[in-house]
């Protein structure tokens, strides 16, 4: 037999073999355990009044907490009224629980079990709200802070960011007291007063549950949601966050002689700070598929058709096809690495004045894996040789550990997301941040969800104009709070 021929037996013979090996890892392929979602039993939602938790949604709504990253610009006495309010609102858990301020403002409620042996379990729904942009007001449908409820929604400034957690929380535990129900396990209440301008309350509650030695079940708060429009499976998926992306801001400053503009040198401050960011965003980080993202691809690969399923199956063939795919969107690609993006820019007070120094703030969200000295390291070597110093403008955030998708904590929060309605839970990456960062040391196992369904544009609407939350959503918002908690302390 001819050399040529031998080659070319070979080779089929290779590419049967590969097709062979694709095809058995394709049918074969079963979902990682964290695709499991309902394989506990779980208690049935406790009967409320809709209207009621409507109307108490939008007198929240009416209660001016509107958090500045300036604390002094605060109305402090929105905060003690919406506390005033809530003990009036829900007196059967005001009875129940005891109720701890720290930092002044934020509370923590616990609920005492009667069974010491079982942990508790924490669950975290802040209550201040961003302002609305100044100049918008005219573009509401409703008012935004009239709290109206029409057309099947609750409207207003935090109806879903993030009162709308607070009161279904609330309304649940009131329903749960009222009927008689006594928790085996604590059950604690964390509710931020400063989570839009920074979570130092959050970070105080804590540190006081530290302080009492609370190791909980999980800890659960805002973060990921059921996407009605979800892109892989073109249906509603739950995604539950498991872990968080971390956050710094790095000021790159280029020093200059400053003078007049009339004589300007032959490189000027601004243009050593424009090569600077530019040189660092030249060099973004290699997105990888890994972590949380990679988690939920693989949980709903089996829901997504024979060609995701036979690319996930075959990760170490498909990879990179993988990665390109999720990296079509922006939220896609930020899920699947650590990225950089410039956001202000500071230089003369004039345009015919050269600066003494220019600064740029580079905003980055640290994908799990990473840490904030690496960022610093990643930034030094591109700017290597520039002449400008780099300097966090405050101490980054970490990100947060990846929480177990094997847990007892786990199984009930996806099997409470799932009795939600009819679609898979998944767990996800949360790019932004929440008050629950803060909660690594209460427990190893924090998730990140809100039983509300929308769809891709819909959340849009979160610290922008029109925000809302739809009856629907309120429902299975009391829905999820209760069926939870009856079923992980009770």
């Amino acid at each position: 037999m001819k050399r040529s021929a031998q080659i070319g037996i070979g080779v089929v013979g290779a590419v049967t073999l590969l097709a062979a090996v694709v095809a058995v890892r394709t049918v074969t392929y079963r979902a990682p355990q964290a695709a499991d979602s309902a394989q506990v039993e779980l208690a049935l939602p406790v009967p409320l009044d809709l209207e009621q938790a409507a109307q108490h949604l939008g007198e929240a709504v009416r209660i001016r907490t509107v958090s500045h990253h300036d604390p002094a610009h605060n109305d402090w006495a929105e905060w003690e009224r919406l506390r005033t309010w809530l003990a009036a609102t829900y007196p059967a858990v005001h009875a129940a629980a005891r109720l701890e301020l720290v930092a002044g403002h934020t509370l923590v409620y616990t609920w005492p079990g009667t069974d010491p042996a079982r942990k508790p379990i924490v669950l975290m729904a802040h209550h201040d709200v961003v302002p609305v942009t100044p100049g918008t007001e005219g573009d509401w449908r409703h008012a935004p802070f009239a709290g109206l409820v029409a057309d099947g929604a609750v409207w207003g400034r935090g109806a879903l960011d993030n009162k709308s957690s607070l009161v279904a929380l609330f309304e649940s535990l009131e329903a749960l007291a009222r009927s008689g129900f006594v928790p085996a396990a604590s059950v604690i209440v964390v509710s931020g007063h400063d989570e839009e301008a920074g979570g130092s309350g959050a970070a105080a509650a804590a540190a006081l549950l530290e302080s009492h030695g609370v190791d909980a079940e999980f800890v659960l708060d805002e973060g990921l949601a059921v996407v009605a429009d979800f892109p892989l499976l073109d249906r509603p998926v739950a995604l539950v966050g498991i872990a968080e992306k971390g956050y710094g801001t790095l000021a790159v400053t280029a020093p200059a002689a400053g003078g007049h503009s009339s004589a300007p040198p032959r490189e000027t401050g601004v243009e050593t700070l424009a090569r600077a960011v530019l040189a660092i965003t030249s060099r973004p980080f290699p997105m990888r598929f890994e972590g949380p993202a990679a988690d939920m691809v693989r949980a709903l690969a089996p829901d997504a058709g024979t060609a995701v399923k036979l690319a996930v199956a075959n990760e170490w063939l498909f990879g990179p096809l993988l990665v390109r795919q999720l990296a079509t969107t922006p939220a896609g690609a930020a899920s699947l690495h650590t990225t950089i993006a410039p956001t202000m820019l500071r230089g003369s007070p004039r345009e015919n004045v050269l600066p003494q120094d220019a600064t740029a703030l580079i905003n980055y969200r640290i994908a799990p894996g990473h840490t904030s000295a690496e960022v610093m390291e990643h930034a030094r070597a591109a700017t290597s040789g520039l002449g400008v110093t780099l300097q966090w403008v405050r101490l980054p955030y970490e990100p947060a550990p990846i929480s177990s998708t094997t847990s007892h904590g786990w199984r009930l929060v996806a099997a409470a997301a799932a009795a939600a309605g009819d679609w898979p839970v998944a767990p996800g990456l949360v790019t932004a941040t929440t008050d629950s960062r803060s909660m690594t040391g209460v427990s190893e196992d924090i998730y990140r969800f809100q039983a509300i369904v929308a769809s891709m544009r819909e959340f849009e609407m979160i610290h922008g104009t029109n925000e809302r939350l739809t009856l629907d959503n309120l429902r299975r918002l009391t829905d999820f709070y209760s069926r939870l908690i009856a079923s992980a302390a009770g």
